[in-house]
């Protein structure tokens, strides 16, 4: 077998990842494709921390935009991860996947609170762990959170799921000549505002020395042909 690149790793998926064309806020299909890839990376030895923005059904900070209190929106965006969280939960027990849900805020009734060694321990048990409501605090984004949790149960590499193939100087999807960079350092993409994270989630994984992969999730496949040494998507390192 294909000797492979990491045994733990982080991936970051966005809300809108989920939805399906038509608009509706859960694609069960798209649910359904995302579980067997993760399923796969769990039977081949990988153990998977996994983070879901809640775009899909609410922004927080947009809700703010239109004069919502930022706390309060930011609150139901949390509520929002929850719920696409349990989705997937769900979608990997159907596989026959081992999965807990964990919650920055405290929900019982329906999952986990979060608590690191007990996260460390169900990854180590093989199963999935999918952190929810972001970092359980309001003007921090999932991608904080999920930078968060890498660096917390000591990832190898944390992967942004996108829906295009990797970081790029503007949007490929508007800027037909956008340059696309195969590997950059934190501070470059600092620098030059790329439109990969938010500050604070780069600022977490530089200095913290956590290696990122930025990828196009609707590739089927790529998650585990990078897993076994594949050169997809964009890395991102702290430099020298």
């Amino acid at each position: 077998m294909t000797k492979l690149i990491c045994q733990r790793i982080m991936l970051k998926l966005s809300g809108e990842a989920l939805m399906s064309d038509s608009g509706g806020s859960i694609d069960p299909d798209i649910v359904k494709r995302l579980a067997t890839e993760i399923k796969e990376l769990c039977d081949a030895g990988i153990q998977v921390g996994l983070v879901i923005g809640g775009g899909n059904i609410l922004r927080g900070a947009e809700q703010a935009a239109e004069g919502l209190n930022r706390v309060t929106g930011d609150q139901m965006g949390m509520l929002a991860t929850v719920i696409n969280a349990l989705a997937m939960q769900d979608a990997l027990e159907f596989l026959g996947q081992p999965v807990r849900v964990m919650s920055a805020l405290q929900i019982n009734e329906v999952c986990e609170d979060y608590i690191r060694r007990r996260a460390v321990r169900h990854l180590d048990k093989g199963r999935v762990v999918i952190f929810a409501a972001g970092t359980g605090n309001p003007f921090f984004t999932t991608d904080s959170a999920a930078s968060l949790r890498a660096i917390e149960i000591d990832a190898e590499l944390m992967i942004k799921a996108t829906k295009v193939k990797g970081v790029y100087s503007d949007d490929p999807e508007k800027v037909a000549d956008a340059t696309f960079y195969a590997k950059l350092t934190y501070d470059e993409a600092l620098d030059q505002r790329l439109n990969v994270m938010d500050t604070t989630a780069l600022v977490l994984c530089r200095d913290n020395d956590m290696p990122m992969r930025v990828m196009n999730v609707f590739e089927p496949g790529a998650i585990m042909r990078l897993m076994q040494g594949e050169e997809i998507g964009s890395l991102i390192e702290r430099g020298k």
